[in-house]
C-alpha cells in the first residue's frame, strides 16, 4: 500500500466525522456555482438594468468564498482536534511529523477535490431548476434559458481548488509544534473543575440586558445612532454568557442536592460545565453567525413588507392622475380612458378639483369639502368622513413609506390640533376638531376636510387642479403590458398606476432579497455544520463514559434520556440566544420604521428554528446509533 493509499483509506475509514465537513464544503460549493452561473448568464450581462443583478451576485459569491475559507478553516481544525491519539499512536509506529502533515494534507485535498466535483456536479443537475426560480424571484424581463456554463465552472474549480490548497498547507504547518506526549494523553489531561468568575458573569448579564434595553427603547433614527453600540455589547456579552454564565449555572445546579440527583440528572450535569467551556467559543460563533443570518433575512423581507404597504397607502385606487401643468389634462385622460376601454378594462372614475389655498406667509395648504372627499374615498372602498359646520377634520397622510406614523397619544394629537389652527387671508379662521391618518387624496402634507356648507364661506382658492380616479370594478388588475403602456407615456405627466409601482419595486429589490437568502441559508447550514462537529468530536469519549455507566446499571431508556437532553443542550443553547437576539434585532428594526414587522419576524424565525428541529432530530438518531453501537 502506497502512502496515497494510506492517506485515501484514512478518508473513507473516518467516513463519519468527514461527512458533515464533505457535504458542507459540497453544498458550499454547490451555491458559489449557482452564483456564478447566474453572474455570467448571457441574459444578464450587458448595459442593461439586469446588469445590476450580475453585480450583487457577484458580491454575493464573494462574500461566500471569503466565508467558505473560514469555515472550512474551522471544520478542518474541528476534526483534526479528534484525531490527536491516531496521530500519536502513528507517531509511536514510525511514522515522522512531516509524513503525517503530507498525509494532512493529501486528505484534505482529495475531500476538497470531491467536493468541489460534486457542488459542480449537483449545480449542474439543479440549474434549470434554480434559473426558473430566479426569473420569478427576480422578476427579469428576459427568460434565463439554460446554457452550460464553461466560464463558472472553470472559476468555481479554480477558486476552490485554490482554497482547499491553501487551507491543506496551512493546517499542515500548524501540526508540526505537535508533541507526542500530548497527542497520546491530550484526551485525558485533567483540565480541573471548570469555574467561574463572578465578576465576569454579572458583567455579561449587564451587557447583554442593557443592550436588549437600548435596542427596545429607541426608535427613529435613533435606532441607526445606538446600533454599532448595542452590537457591541450584544456581542461581548454573548460571549461571557457562554463562557462564564452558563457554567456558573451549571455550578450552582449541582450543588442543589435535590435536582442533582434526581434520576439521571448526574449524569448529565457530571461533565456538562466542561462540555460548556469546551464548546464556549462554538456555542459564541454559532450563535452569532446564526443571528446575522436570521437578522439579514428578516430584515430583507421585512423592509419589502414595509415598502408594498407604503405603496398600497399611497396609491388608494387602481390609476390615478394629477396633472403637472403640462397643458395636456385633457388628451392624457382622454388617452387613459381610450386604452383602459380598448383593453375591455371595467373601471368606475371619479374627478374633483383640489383647492389650494395661500396661508399669510405666502404657503398653500390644501382645503377639500367633505362630498369630495367622500367620493374619492367611496370609490377606493375607504372609510368616509361626516364633518360636522364648524369642526373641520386634519388629515394625516398615512407616510409610512417616510417612516411617519404609529399611535398617537391624547396629548400628542390635543398639542397637533393646537398648532393645525389656519388663519386664510381674509381672516377666516379653521380650527380641527379631530385628527384622521388618511391617503384618500393625493397629498403629502397635512390637508383640511370641512363640510360643504363651511366650504361656500371659504375665500377663492389661490389656485385649482383636477384630480382623476379609477377604480377596478372586479377583483383583477390592469395587465402589466397595460400598466407598462400607460406608465411609459404618462409617468411624466402625473399618472400612478398601483400595482405597476409594486411590480417595480419588487424588480429592483428581488435581486437583493434573492442574494440575501442565498448568504443566509449559507450562515445557517455553516452554523449546524459547526454543531455537528463539535458533537463528533466527543463521540469517543461518550463512549467511553456511558460503557462505564453501563455497567453500573444504567438502562437503555435512561441512556437514550440523557443522550436527548446532552444533544437538545448542544444543538438549542445557541440557536435560542440567536432567536432571541434576532428577535430584538427585528423590533428595534421596527421602532426605526414605526412598522411592525410581527409577521415577517415570526415567519422568518420560525421557518430557521423548524430547520434547526428537523437537522436535530437527524443528527441525533445517527449520534445515539453509534453510541448504543459501542455498548453491544
Amino acid at each position: 500500500m502506497t502512502f496515497r493509499q494510506f492517506a485515501f483509506n484514512n478518508v473513507i475509514r473516518n467516513k463519519r466525522l468527514y461527512a458533515a465537513y464533505f457535504l458542507s464544503s459540497l453544498f458550499t460549493v454547490m451555491v458559489f456555482f449557482t452564483f456564478s452561473i447566474f453572474a455570467s448568464h448571457p441574459q444578464l450581462t450587458g448595459d442593461n438594468m439586469d446588469s445590476y443583478v450580475s453585480f450583487g451576485m457577484n458580491v454575493a459569491a464573494g462574500i461566500i468564498y471569503v466565508f467558505s475559507f473560514f469555515f472550512v478553516l474551522y471544520s478542518m481544525s474541528s476534526f483534526l482536534q479528534s484525531r490527536k491519539k491516531e496521530f500519536g499512536l502513528l507517531m509511536i509506529q514510525g511514522m515522522s511529523m512531516k509524513q503525517i502533515r503530507s498525509m494532512v494534507f493529501l486528505e484534505n485535498m482529495f475531500i476538497g477535490f470531491i467536493a468541489t466535483i460534486g457542488g459542480i456536479g449537483l449545480g449542474l443537475v439543479f440549474a434549470k431548476g434554480i434559473l426558473l426560480v430566479a426569473e420569478n424571484v427576480l422578476i427579469i424581463d428576459n427568460e434565463l434559458p439554460f446554457y452550460f456554463p464553461t466560464q463558472p465552472i472553470l472559476l468555481t474549480f479554480g477558486c476552490f481548488i485554490l482554497l482547499f490548497f491553501f487551507i491543506s498547507i496551512f493546517v499542515s504547518y500548524i501540526l508540526r509544534s505537535r508533541k507526542l506526549i500530548d497527542l497520546i494523553k491530550g484526551d485525558k489531561k485533567s483540565k480541573g473543575e471548570p469555574k467561574a468568575n463572578i465578576f465576569l458573569t454579572i458583567l455579561g448579564v449587564l451587557l447583554l440586558g442593557s443592550g436588549y434595553a437600548v435596542a427596545l427603547t429607541v426608535d427613529g433614527l435613533m435606532v441607526i445612532a445606538a446600533m454599532i453600540p448595542v452590537i457591541i455589547v450584544v456581542i461581548i456579552g454573548t460571549y461571557l454568557l457562554f463562557t462564564q454564565l452558563s457554567v456558573f449555572i451549571i455550578r450552582r445546579l449541582k450543588r442543589k442536592e435535590n435536582f442533582f440527583w434526581h434520576k439521571t440528572n448526574m449524569i448529565l450535569l457530571s461533565d456538562l460545565s466542561f462540555r460548556m467551556k469546551d464548546n464556549a467559543r462554538s456555542f459564541f460563533l454559532v450563535a452569532i453567525i446564526s443571528t446575522v443570518a436570521f437578522s439579514a433575512i428578516g430584515t430583507l423581507y421585512g423592509f419589502q413588507s414595509y415598502i408594498t404597504a407604503g405603496l398600497k397607502q399611497v396609491n388608494q385606487t387602481t390609476v390615478s392622475y394629477q396633472d403637472n401643468d403640462t397643458g395636456n389634462e385633457e388628451a392624457n385622460v382622454a388617452y387613459i380612458d381610450d386604452t383602459l376601454d380598448k383593453a375591455n378594462i371595467d373601471m368606475d372614475k371619479e374627478r374633483v378639483t383640489l383647492h389650494y389655498y395661500k396661508l399669510p406667509d405666502d404657503s398653500e395648504v390644501l382645503i377639500a369639502k367633505e362630498s369630495d372627499y367622500n367620493r374619492i374615498a367611496n370609490l377606493s372602498d375607504n372609510e368616509t368622513l361626516h364633518v360636522e359646520d364648524g369642526a373641520p377634520v386634519l388629515m394625516g397622510p398615512e407616510m409610512t413609506l417616510l417612516g411617519v406614523g404609529g399611535e398617537t397619544s391624547h396629548e400628542e394629537e390635543a398639542e397637533a390640533l393646537k398648532d393645525a389652527v389656519l388663519e386664510l387671508d381674509n381672516d377666516t379662521i379653521l380650527e380641527p376638531a379631530q385628527m384622521v391618518a388618511s391617503n384618500v387624496l393625493p397629498s403629502t402634507t397635512a390637508y383640511y376636510v370641512v363640510s360643504d356648507h363651511d366650504f361656500e364661506s371659504l375665500p377663492e382658492p389661490a389656485t385649482g387642479e383636477n384630480y382623476y380616479a379609477w377604480q377596478e370594478t372586479a377583483d383583477k388588475e390592469i395587465p402589466l403590458e397595460i400598466a407598462e403602456k400607460l406608465d411609459s407615456k404618462l409617468s411624466a405627466e402625473g399618472i400612478r398606476i398601483g400595482h405597476y409601482e409594486e411590480y417595480i419595486m419588487n424588480k429592483m429589490y428581488g435581486p437583493i432579497l434573492f442574494v440575501g437568502l442565498f448568504i443566509g441559508i449559507v450562515f445557517f447550514v455553516s452554523a449546524g455544520s459547526f454543531l455537528y462537529f463539535r458533537l463528533y468530536s466527543d463521540l469517543d469519549e461518550d463512549k467511553k463514559k456511558f460503557q462505564a455507566i453501563t455497567k453500573m446499571g444504567l438502562t437503555e431508556k435512561e441512556l437514550k434520556k440523557v443522550l436527548n437532553r446532552q444533544t437538545a443542550l448542544l444543538f438549542f443553547a445557541p440557536i435560542a440566544v440567536a432567536l432571541i437576539h434576532g428577535a430584538v434585532a427585528l423590533t428595534a428594526l421596527s421602532n426605526m420604521f414605526f412598522y411592525s414587522l410581527l409577521k415577517e419576524s415570526t415567519m422568518v424565525l420560525s421557518l430557521f428554528l423548524v430547520i434547526q428541529i428537523v437537522y436535530f432530530f437527524i443528527v441525533r438518531f445517527y449520534y445515539i446509533r453509534q453510541v448504543k453501537q459501542a455498548l453491544q
